[in-house]
């Protein structure tokens, strides 16, 4: 089973022990007519040398005003378009056309910090890192259900407390070559393909690596019925997932009973605050009603 690093938060990684790779940053866009603008705008002022940076944003589709604000910064972005549907479709064009040593991804609905790209890819250097994932906090100023989002998006708690462990594509990088050496993403899957390739890396004996410097701020849910839905569809689509690794899991799982005591410290996104009982049960009734909901469709297509 991996071990992943963790950081200190607020201290910055060690420095690169050379030139910073060439990073290919792909954003899957769909209908993002609300944050698309936003999200761009923060890529183009990254810390990062422009000479070995290329952004790539791939329409997966768009409907509304999106391809027409994509259209803007033709020149500055490269402009993709994958009109097979789902994030793990589109996120795979945008790496098959990647030029970069490295490919990092977020989501339209992100805004990243300047650092955000230099920090995530330090860890790369080790070459037994398969992925590395930063921090995910919600957009400021935010309201108490957004800034709980961030509970629900801790990826100090996804690489480090969870077993077996996964990684979120709105804070993700990963070296082109192991990454197509793995086989990208299950474009079968319209959700959870994230937690899908990152079960993959690790069982391909890679380490995911958490790497809190590394900030992006995400537009969370903001109302009750945001949150429970989020939940739904957390658990309508994670059956799969877990049917796909069943044996994965089972062992993994396993091996943490057998090993009391081993749970390696986290750094957390830090925000507690009186409400989170009431919206963990708003959740996770969203989850339960996904689960049921997921159940009942596959006892359904039964013959």
């Amino acid at each position: 089973m991996s071990t992943a690093r963790v950081i200190n938060g607020g201290a910055r990684p060690e420095a690169l022990s050379e030139p910073v790779p060439k990073a290919s940053v792909i954003v899957a866009v769909y209908n993002a007519q609300a944050t698309v603008r936003e999200c761009l705008a923060s890529l183009l002022q990254l810390d990062y040398p422009a000479s070995h940076l290329e952004l790539l944003c791939v329409d997966n589709g768009s409907t509304d005003a999106t391809p027409r604000l994509l259209a803007e910064y033709d020149g500055k972005v490269r402009l993709l378009h994958r009109s097979f549907r789902g994030p793990a479709a589109a996120r795979n064009h945008g790496v098959r056309h990647a030029t970069g040593e490295v490919v990092a991804l977020t989501d339209a609905d992100c805004v990243v910090d300047p650092s955000w790209l230099r920090n995530l890819v330090v860890p790369l250097q080790d070459p037994q890192v398969g992925i590395v994932g930063g921090r995910i906090l919600s957009r400021r100023p935010c309201n108490m259900i957004e800034a709980f989002g961030e509970q629900i998006h801790d990826h100090g708690r996804a690489m480090n407390e969870f077993n077996p462990p996964y990684v979120i594509t709105m804070n993700w990088a990963s070296r082109l070559d192991v990454f197509t050496r793995l086989g990208l993403f299950n474009e079968a899957l319209l959700r959870s393909s994230d937690v899908d390739c990152a079960y993959r890396m690790v069982q391909a004996g890679y380490r995911l690596v958490y790497e809190p410097t590394a900030i992006v701020y995400h537009r969370n849910e903001r109302t009750p019925w945001g949150l429970a839905h989020e939940g739904y569809v957390h658990g309508f689509h994670a059956p799969r997932v877990a049917g796909l690794h069943a044996a994965f899991i089972q062992r993994a799982r396993a091996e943490r009973k057998a090993t009391p005591g081993a749970q390696r410290p986290v750094v957390r996104n830090g925000r507690r605050h009186w409400s989170d009982p009431m919206l963990w049960a708003l959740f996770n009734f969203g989850k339960r009603v996904g689960r049921w909901h997921a159940g009942w469709a596959i006892r359904r297509a039964r013959p």
